[in-house]
């Protein structure tokens, strides 16, 4: 008899789980970051590909060793992201992720944590050699920090 009591999950969580958009490795990625959960062992690649003159986000796509809803969170972020500015992304918080997804259970608000600080540490690293936006914190933000990189 097993003592684990299944979490749950709403519909779009699992699609997105069985069915994850942007899931890979981007060759061409202009920026990438590796970040993880030391809560639950989860890891995120995350890769972006931007318009260098706009500053607009191309294409996002992320690799994940976790469970549905880190999958599922990471899936929904690529998507929300798209056409966006570097500023408009680096604004999307782990609520929005939630939100998108119909919520996450309270356990697991975590992997939308995890989801924003990788974005925002590619973000971080694409703008490391340019000057900094006024929009760009100087210090590591809250998410950025929980995604600490392995």
């Amino acid at each position: 008899m097993s003592s684990r009591i299944p979490l749950a999950y709403n519909p779009k969580v699992l699609e997105l789980f069985r069915n994850p958009k942007n899931l890979g490795k981007m060759e061409d990625a202009d920026a990438q970051a590796l970040a993880g959960s030391v809560a639950c062992g989860d890891m995120i690649a995350f890769y972006l590909k931007i318009d260098a003159t706009t500053l607009t986000i191309i294409r996002a796509s992320f690799e994940s060793y976790g469970c549905a809803a880190n999958i599922a969170a990471s899936s929904v972020l690529t998507e929300l992201i798209k056409g966006k500015s570097l500023e408009e992304a680096w604004q999307i918080s782990w609520k929005e992720i939630s939100d998108s997804l119909g919520g996450l259970p309270s356990v697991k608000f975590h992997c939308g944590i995890l989801a924003v600080g990788a974005l925002r540490r590619a973000i971080r690293t694409y703008l490391a050699d340019r000057e900094r936006p006024a929009w760009l914190p100087e210090e590591l933000t809250p998410d950025e920090k929980h995604a600490v990189e392995e």
